[in-house]
């Protein structure tokens, strides 16, 4: 994939999943205007963009059997995580350039705590959204998802 064929142009991207891609990740997570947006998905992993706008957040969850990696691109974020639901003790501000890797069974919530839009790119092992996934609120997400 070729970011110039790209640029900015979300309306292109589709999840490349099971065919092998080399990708400007920063480039597709800083373009992606999506609360989610699968990138890629396989067999034992997926990367999703996320855009979590000024004041919201990606909503306090835990992956019983799947380990997480985010990736903060820009913005600025409150990151919590804990083995228990009440006891998020793991709690750090961060900003673009900061990762979180979530193992399996903790509870996390990430907070966008700036004035712009939190850019964000996560992977998932294995993956956790279907093939194809593109939510554009968080709103949508939640509905998908059953919650």
């Amino acid at each position: 994939m070729d970011r110039n064929r790209y640029g900015d142009d979300m309306s292109n991207i589709n999840d490349y999943g099971r065919e092998p891609i080399i990708v400007d990740i920063d480039c597709f997570t800083e373009a992606n205007p999506y609360f989610r947006t699968a990138l890629w998905t396989g067999e034992h992993l997926q990367v999703t963009l996320m855009s979590i706008p000024a004041g919201g957040d990606i909503g306090l969850e835990v992956h019983p059997h799947l380990d997480q990696f985010l990736k903060i691109e820009s913005g600025y974020a409150f990151v919590m995580m804990g083995k228990e639901k009440g006891a998020l003790n793991c709690r750090q501000k961060v900003s673009g350039g900061y990762a979180a890797i979530v193992p399996a069974g903790t509870w996390h919530n990430i907070v966008n705590i700036g004035r712009t839009p939190l850019k964000i790119y996560s992977i998932y092992a294995p993956p956790q959204h279907p093939f194809g996934t593109v939510h554009k609120t968080k709103a949508e997400a939640e509905e998908a998802e059953g919650l």
